[in-house]
């Protein structure tokens, strides 16, 4: 192979992934995911600001910060906050939530497998059911590292593979599209093992603890998937991707409920599992 040829290659690859980056930052900007942190899961930013000890005067990157569930709550306790995303639908209502609340910080579109900012340049970085979905595990766990000073903190929070969410997205996994080259799930960064894996020994005094998410605006499994349906961007995909097939949609129709209505405890609320994570960079 010539240099000519490595290079194309080179060229063709960088493009490739520009083209899947700008699919996945659509999908994410597909029906009102602002709306759900409000709706669902509120509660977890603000855990994750307290469980990485995040406080006043401290640089701080929130990595696929999305509307800004914990980049908001951060800023709050002073901290002078970056919130990065991969779609900018998200950052503009987070920093018109942000406006309405009177908390400033700044706002950034950024790729968490190729994060813009310079080595070392934060104190704590941070990610709530963010840097999960970016693909390629450890290129976003290798940046999350870089950015961070020694000493800094790195705090995430993530779905697990065994909780409703993780289960939620195996179930739909057979009507999806086709990742791309080289990507894992998402919830395997809910799975401790795999996230120590992916930091190895550039991180030490490890915190981690799994708890669960008390879901109380959901009346039935059926309202729980019509209402992802409408504005969870991952599934809204998949549902585009079967659109042609009704018989495939009848059967994922069945799947959410009939899952979801497992998770449903006797006083009407969901519990949804999660992995809190805390380290410091070595």
């Amino acid at each position: 192979m010539t240099t000519t040829d490595i290079g194309s290659t080179t060229n063709q690859a960088e493009l490739a992934d520009s083209e899947r980056k700008k699919k996945h930052a659509t999908m994410w900007a597909w029906g009102d995911y602002p709306r759900l942190t409000v709706d669902v899961i509120s509660d977890l930013g603000p855990r994750l600001v307290e469980f990485a000890g995040i406080s006043t005067g401290q640089r701080v990157l929130d990595v696929a910060a999305g509307s800004g569930n914990a980049s908001i709550p951060a800023a709050a306790l002073g901290a002078d906050v970056v919130a990065s995303d991969l779609t900018p639908e998200l950052l503009v209502a987070g920093e018109k939530k942000a406006a309405d609340a009177g908390v400033s910080l700044t706002w950034e579109v950024a790729d968490a497998e190729h994060l813009q900012y310079t080595d070392a340049s934060f104190d704590a970085v941070i990610s709530s059911v963010g840097v999960m979905f970016a693909p390629h595990h450890q290129e976003s766990a290798d940046e999350l590292v870089r950015v961070l000073r020694p000493g800094g903190t790195l705090g995430l929070l993530s779905w697990t593979p065994s909780g409703f969410i993780g289960q939620m997205f195996a179930a739909m996994k057979p009507y999806a599209a086709p990742p791309p080259a080289g990507a894992q799930p998402p919830p395997l960064w809910g799975d401790l093992d795999h996230v120590t894996a992916l930091l190895g020994d550039r991180v030490e005094d490890v915190k981690a603890v799994v708890e669960r998410l008390r879901v109380t605006a959901f009346a039935s499994p059926e309202e729980f998937r019509d209402y992802f349906k409408a504005c969870y961007g991952p599934t809204i995909g998949v549902y585009k991707n079967i659109a042609d097939d009704p018989a495939k949609v009848a059967a994922l129709d069945a799947e959410l409920a009939e899952l979801a209505g497992t998770h449903f405890e006797a006083d009407g609320t969901m519990a949804w599992e999660y992995l809190l994570f805390s380290a410091r960079k070595s």
